[in-house]
């Protein structure tokens, strides 16, 4: 079935305040510096300053007139989510946009978080999971945008074990962590249409794009695994095969700001196997993410595991 092709234009996004994750490289570098130069004020939540302020830097060269900011994040911490979240509460601005964005992206061995989660879904999902219940009172009227990744093809997410402490295998936990943020993602709208929240939800993916995520490059990672220096190879070999981060960032960008995106609706790359392709279309759901029982399911579980409770789900009488 031949799916539409998704009109991108970005509005004037000025006096709007957008917070992006992981915005000082690679989609979320892309992001930051689109968004910026369409006039928003951009919170890039970062983990490492020195790397955040230079990207910051590079924005204000391109773009003198660009409002952004730079503030640290570590999503495998949730004492940092607090802080980080608790900072952005004081200042009291309204949160229009908030792209959970960052990640990490299968370590050859498992990793635990500051908290004793594995890593990519402590990282990825209840990281973002904990972020977006703290800014909640700053984005009534807001969208929520979730970037999660062809590799959510997992049939189901094992809830006995999803700290892989029986078997760890990256590929499988980084499929499972990026499933869980597209189940968040749309019962996230479904609670915030049931409890009155004026939250608009919605999700993502990049495609194959050209990140430091394929280059091996995060929470921790120096050195690039095989895996990914092969990846890295193909793009010299097979160009074709790959989105440069400005064709990347397109899905996102049109979740975040279209006046077109909807809540609970996933946007990717309009190519072959929403690989490659300079355009956005729906993006093929995973069943998981219209499982209902198993969406509400994740998200207790995600409470109870980062200790965020958010408001009641149905609407007071």
């Amino acid at each position: 079935m031949s799916r539409p092709d998704l009109a991108l234009a970005v509005p004037d996004m000025s006096g709007k305040h957008v917070v992006i994750t992981g915005a000082n490289s690679g989609l979320g570098f892309g992001l930051a510096k689109r968004l910026a130069a369409a006039g928003a004020d951009v919170v890039m939540a970062v983990r490492n300053s020195t790397k955040g302020d230079a990207a910051a830097t590079q924005i204000r060269q391109a773009c003198p007139t660009a409002k952004v900011s730079v503030k640290v994040i570590d999503l495998a911490s949730l004492a940092s989510v607090e802080a980080f979240a608790d900072g952005l509460v004081r200042e009291g601005l309204p949160v229009d946009v908030l792209i959970n964005n960052a990640g990490v992206m299968t370590p050859p061995t498992r990793q635990e978080t500051s908290d004793g989660f594995e890593l990519q879904f402590g990282a990825n999902h209840l990281g973002h999971f904990a972020l977006t219940g703290r800014l909640l009172p700053l984005l009534r009227g807001g969208r929520v945008v979730t970037v999660s990744s062809l590799a959510a093809t997992q049939r189901h997410i094992r809830f006995d074990d999803v700290n892989a402490l029986r078997e760890y295998k990256s590929m499988y936990s980084y499929g499972v962590a990026k499933l869980g943020q597209l189940m968040f993602a749309f019962e996230l709208d479904r609670r915030s249409q049931a409890g009155r929240w004026g939250v608009t939800s919605n999700a993502a993916h990049p495609g194959l794009s050209k990140t430091n995520l394929l280059s091996g490059a995060s929470y921790g990672l120096e050195k690039p695994t095989l895996s990914s220096r092969l990846t890295q190879a193909t793009w010299r070999l097979l160009p074709f095969m790959w989105l440069d981060v400005d064709e990347g960032i397109k899905p996102t960008l049109y979740a975040a700001v279209s006046s077109q995106a909807s809540g609970a609706a996933y946007y990717g790359p309009r190519g072959f196997y929403e690989t490659t392709g300079g355009g956005v279309t729906f993006a093929r759901l995973p069943r998981p993410a219209l499982d209902l029982d198993g969406c509400s399911r994740l998200w207790q579980l995600s409470e109870t595991l980062t200790n965020i409770t958010y408001p009641a789900a149905e609407p007071a009488c």
